[in-house]
């Protein structure tokens, strides 16, 4: 048995023994970053599993189902219920509650002159919960994910940390360590776990591995491209995967460190034509016209004058 199968060997007993996990990803993540950790997330989800994705920079829209789940912060849903809603400073009266045969009422009452609460804005949730295996996307060592180690230290202790990476530099910092340095793409690693765990892919599931897979490799153009790569570009389309055109990377704008009015022209540097009045030049073209007829016609010299 390979290191690989065998670290898939492992996390599978993790995932049958344990229930709270979640998926981390370094800041910026790359959009294959974020198509495994989505993928791996929705294969978790069909599993039963309490998972929580988590990124603690802004995620720029892109077509990959599953990135409106990403959180900023460590947050497992636990045993207690969180209500939230649209709130501004002083819009709330008072809270309170009551019970009615074997119904529980949470009565939030608005201040005068505040609008009420809109029953389509209210949002539930769950937390409080207890992190029992944490799965590293992307990342060549934990001081990669920044304020979501350094600010959660104690809540890496004791506990699975599963790391899925194919930087060079990676520090084996898991574990369980399934890092392939030779692999395309993060994606792929993800699609071969999926495999051997024999985790159900959908046709979703199928599209963001897909779509992450094109990304690290430029359109399949990359040197990492190898048989495998595009066998397992061919055996996603096969479970559906659907081709899809990625918001590209806006191109960088650079702009002048100079104020406007410091610009060097590029004329400064152009040579300065010489330009004469109107009048002048009129006159030197009467000049020109009063010249005699024979004026351009060769002159011969004989003796001491002309002939």
């Amino acid at each position: 048995m390979n290191n690989s199968q065998d670290a898939f060997l492992r996390l599978l007993e993790i995932l049958n023994r344990l229930n709270s996990g979640c998926i981390l990803l370094p800041k910026n993540p790359s959009i294959d970053a974020l198509a495994a950790a989505t993928a791996l997330y929705l294969a978790l989800m069909k599993l039963g599993k309490n998972a929580t994705l988590v990124c603690s920079s802004d995620i720029e829209e892109v077509s990959l189902t599953g990135t409106d789940k990403i959180q900023k912060n460590i947050n497992v849903a636990g045993d207690s219920l969180v209500i939230s809603f649209p709130y501004k400073d002083g819009a709330v009266d008072k809270v309170d509650y009551n019970i009615t045969g074997d119904k529980f009422n949470l009565i939030i009452t608005p201040r005068p002159n505040h609008q009420k609460i809109n029953p389509s804005q209210v949002q539930y949730s769950y937390t409080g919960g207890k992190v029992d295996f944490f799965i590293v996307i992307d990342a060549a060592d934990l001081n990669n994910l920044e304020e979501l180690y350094t600010d959660n230290k104690n809540q890496f202790v004791g506990v699975e940390i599963v790391n899925i990476d194919r930087h060079l530099t990676n520090s084996n910092f898991g574990t369980i360590n399934i890092v392939n340095k030779t692999a395309s793409s993060i994606s792929e690693i993800i699609f071969s776990l999926m495999q051997s765990l024999k985790i159900e892919i959908d046709k979703t599931i199928a599209t963001n591995l897909y779509a992450g897979i094109v990304s690290a490799t430029n359109n399949f153009s990359s040197y990492s491209v190898n048989a495998d790569t595009l066998e397992n570009a061919a055996k996603l389309l096969r479970l559906g995967a659907i081709k899809k055109i990625l918001k590209p990377t806006p191109p960088k704008i650079f702009k002048s460190p100079l104020p406007p009015n410091q610009i060097i022209s590029s004329n400064k540097f152009s040579p300065e034509i010489q330009t004469k009045p109107i009048d002048i030049v009129e006159k030197e073209n009467e000049t020109e016209k009063q010249l005699p007829q024979d004026w351009l016609k060769p002159k011969i010299f004989r003796g001491g004058g002309l002939i």
